[in-house]
């Protein structure tokens, strides 16, 4: 059985075990926040692959904020509808280089299953290395065995971050600098601009090069000059999307203390009671 020992693999990787019994590719591209696409050519994926569609199905739609994470019965059957069982071995990865896929990778984790990893570089690496593609084809496998056992510390609620916030422990922000500092407009319409008190700001693009991870050994300088304690850290975003790709970088760094705030800024700032700084 395949077995996944490091949160990121490479394109090379993955080509040479796709053929592995237990192996199930999951294609999570979303549409970046903020753009509009007219793109009409052909969507493509990577042969065999399974869509895992975080905008429609892996959250919570009766949220009042966007992204929010299902529960656990959910995510459980929707995920064994999709062919995943419990000694399966998962590779996702996104149409954009690393954008969408690290939620995945984070939802998994959260929901017990650790044997998942991002393909670093995407479809976007999968492409420049002249590997197969295929049109995108609806792929329907047996229902899996798959159990869901959420783990809750890797999730912070709005009442652990205003904690934090005030006990000025370490909040990483992910969204772009002027997002940060309120320089430019939120995507999302009448949200107000700014960041959470004391949080500091690291856009995700910080941790990539052209739409990859950078090496372990450049993110870990990246996380001991922002964290030199080692402290746990909270990541926040827009929404819960990039967020992830901080915590997939301080995994891949080797710092596991770390959560997620789920509502992010989308949460923070439409709650009017909460303070904002810029």
């Amino acid at each position: 059985m395949l077995t996944i020992s490091t949160p990121i693999v490479s394109v090379e990787w993955l080509h040479e075990n796709l053929n592995a019994d237990n192996l199930i590719v999951l294609d999570a591209t979303i549409q970046k926040v903020g753009t509009q696409t007219n793109d009409k050519k052909e969507k493509q994926q990577i042969q065999n692959a399974v869509f895992f569609d975080l905008k429609n199905v892996f959250l919570d739609g009766e949220a009042e904020y966007p992204n929010t994470i299902p529960s656990e019965k959910y995510f459980e059957t929707e995920v064994q509808k999709l062919g995943i069982n419990n000694d399966s071995c998962i590779v996702v990865y996104d149409d954009l280089g690393v954008y969408s896929s690290p939620r995945v990778w984070w939802l998994f984790r959260i929901f017990g299953f650790e044997n998942i990893a991002v393909l670093n570089g995407g479809l976007l690496s999968w492409k420049d290395a002249g590997y197969m593609v295929e049109s995108k084809k609806e792929r329907t496998l047996p229902v899996g065995n798959f159990k869901a056992a959420i783990n809750r510390n890797k999730i912070s609620i709005t009442e652990k971050v205003l904690k934090a916030s005030c006990d000025n422990k370490v909040i990483l922000d992910a969204r772009s600098k002027g997002r940060f500092y309120a320089t430019e407009p939120e995507p999302r319409r009448d949200l107000r601009g700014g960041h959470i008190p004391d949080s500091k700001s690291l856009p995700y693009k910080e941790l990539q090069v052209n739409g990859k991870m950078k090496s372990k050994e450049e993110l870990q300088k990246i996380f001991s000059e922002i964290n030199p304690k080692k402290e746990e850290m909270i990541f926040s975003c827009g929404s819960g999307i990039t967020a992830c790709i901080l915590a997939l970088g301080a995994e891949e760094a080797g710092n596991t203390n770390y959560s997620v705030y789920d509502g992010s800024w989308t949460e923070w700032a439409s709650r009017l009671e909460l303070p904002v700084e810029k």
